[in-house]
């Protein structure tokens, strides 16, 4: 069986943080590979500021090149939307018989589990790889999903946004050391986010 880490995202842009994320989990744990699945529709996010799914997907290609662990997954766009995770791995499974895959998450992420569809069959049959994240005393209050199949992981803390990263790009600042060169270089053709 090989193992597959499974890192969800818009990837509206794919940045530093992401790779170094990524690129943690592929050195610190006995993932063969690490897919960063391109969502078309996040069911919690506002649609407005998404680049089309190409785009996004081809950034991430972009931006992976150079890692020959990693793969630009775009499994979610021929699924219903929006897409539920549930969703995907139940067709992920059918597709790759001889894979198991690990979700990987933002500590965010986990506090919200509980809201996702199906969780507890998302929890019992797959491992979740959770990276921390920076909360304020409010996220704090809210205690995290405990479960044997949660790890969490002590990967390096990057605060960057693809938020304040767009906002950059509109206000003409330069985003350069935030994102992977290629990605630079294609957003700076092209006028995305402006």
């Amino acid at each position: 069986m090989k193992k597959v880490g499974l890192f969800f995202g818009s990837f509206n842009p794919i940045h530093i943080g992401h790779l170094i994320i990524a690129n943690y989990i592929i050195e610190n744990s006995d993932m063969e590979e690490l897919w960063f699945v391109v969502s078309p529709q996040n069911p919690f996010k506002d649609k407005k500021s998404l680049l089309k799914d190409h785009n996004r997907l081809e950034m991430v290609n972009l931006a992976i090149n150079n890692y020959p662990k990693m793969r630009a997954s775009d499994i979610e766009f021929s699924l219903p939307k929006p897409s539920y995770t549930i969703d995907t791995l139940t067709y992920l499974h059918e597709k790759y018989p001889n894979h198991t895959f690990a979700l990987i998450m933002g500590e965010d992420n986990l506090k919200g589990l509980k809201k996702w569809k199906n969780t507890d069959l998302l929890v019992n049959n797959h491992q979740i790889i959770v990276y921390p994240r920076i909360q304020n005393n409010e996220e704090k209050e809210i205690e995290n999903f405990t479960h044997g199949n949660i790890q969490m992981i002590q990967a390096p803390i990057i605060e960057l946004s693809a938020t304040e990263i767009r906002n950059m790009i509109k206000s003409g600042k330069n985003t350069r050391p935030m994102l992977p060169p290629e990605v630079f270089d294609y957003l700076d053709r092209s006028n995305f986010y402006r």
